[in-house]
């Protein structure tokens, strides 16, 4: 598939279940074909997009003709369990229509708070962006208990933009965006265009959930705003039945409610590394620290002397020379018992010594940082 090779900013989109039924009781399938080719035109463009969709349960409960069930976790599970084929099958065969390949990812909030599933998580994701392959991510309801609750996938779509280091989240929505006060009450209720910090007033003037046929309201989906732009994703609430929206706003039209970034994304980053302690260290040779240093590379097995600690992927280590001084910090790919086997190996050779790979290098250098001299 030929795609613009130009360098595109990536983009998280997130669709309410009220966006994909447009308020029936099932999935609009015009609807959410309107919204592929939307996406169609972006990806030939070379955007990288990134889909958390709702509306399992809604599906569900279509495809099972809207059955009488009591008001339970389970009966939410079973819903999940059968619309999550209907809902996946639906975006599928959309995008196949426009010879785009989409991958299906289920998470749960443990997926993002473990550290060494984060990191699966992660690269899974990059790996199905990097091959031109669209990512339809959902919250796995299925077999998740606490984590239905109101605003799943609102705080899901936030982590998700981290996880790809996203430059902007959209969350499509039943309304226009925030507005200084609930429109369905006030007839004068007027649109805020831009917020620029999410203080005690914004969360007040956001309402609860606007439909019966989804989980999250105004109010989780400031929730997740405040999340990604602290980590200096951009976000957007807009009105998912507006007409090409999603193309408009990833070419810089002005819709909705828009959160500026509260702190750069790399700044973000390193303040997150120095917060994490430290659970090992590398030490590196002289020709790893010139690459690290003055190339600004990433650091290689082959550069590796030797590793102190036990530590697992993607804890945070101090890197060091040979003269014992401290140079940087990262998160490694592997863990210390796997650096101990490929130390000083080429990169090759790490799938025949370990049997495995995360990748040609030992710690990348998105995940790490260079301690001021």
């Amino acid at each position: 598939m030929e795609r613009a090779n130009q360098a595109q900013k990536t983009i998280v989109v997130k669709f309410g279940t009220s966006t994909l039924t447009q308020g029936t009781p099932k999935l609009n399938r015009p609807h959410m074909m309107e919204i592929v080719r939307q996406f169609a035109r972006l990806h030939q463009e070379g955007y990288r997009i990134v889909i958390v969709t709702s509306g399992a349960i809604a599906a569900g409960r279509d495809y099972l003709n809207h059955p009488q069930l009591p008001p339970t976790i389970a009966s939410k599970q079973l819903l999940a369990a059968v619309g999550q084929s209907q809902l996946i099958q639906t975006w599928e065969q959309l995008f196949a229509i426009y010879d785009i390949h989409m991958g299906q990812l289920l998470l749960t909030r443990a997926d993002i708070e473990d550290r060494e599933r984060f990191l699966n998580a992660r690269d899974t994701l990059h790996a199905l962006l990097d091959n031109g392959i669209i990512p339809v991510v959902n919250e796995n309801d299925a077999v998740a208990t606490a984590e239905i609750k109101v605003g799943d996938n609102d705080n899901l779509s936030a982590l998700v933009a981290i996880l790809v280091q996203a430059e902007q989240l959209y969350l499509l929505t039943d309304q226009q965006g925030l507005f200084d006060s609930d429109p369905r009450q006030n007839p004068n209720a007027k649109l805020i265009p831009v917020v620029d910090e999410i203080n005690e007033h914004i969360r007040s003037i956001a309402g609860g959930s606007g439909t019966n046929l989804g989980t999250g309201g105004m109010f989780t989906k400031i929730t997740a705003a405040d999340v990604a732009t602290r980590s200096g994703i951009e976000t957007i609430i807009a009105p998912g039945n507006r007409p090409n929206v999603i193309a408009d706003l990833a070419h810089g039209e002005a819709i909705g409610t828009k959160f500026t970034v509260q702190a750069d994304r790399l700044e973000s980053r390193k303040q997150w590394l120095f917060a994490a302690p430290s659970a090992g260290s590398i030490t590196i040779d002289n020709g790893a620290e010139s690459a690290l240093l003055m190339q600004h590379k990433s650091l290689l097995p082959a550069g590796i002397l030797s590793i102190e600690g036990r530590f697992s992927r993607g804890e945070v280590v101090k890197i060091r020379t040979q003269n014992g001084k401290d140079i940087a910090l990262g998160m490694p790919r592997y863990n210390s018992d796997a650096l101990h086997l490929i130390k000083g190996q080429k990169s090759q050779d790490i799938e025949q010594i370990l049997g495995y790979e995360y990748g040609s290098v030992a710690i990348h250098r998105d995940d790490m940082i260079i301690l001021k001299k």
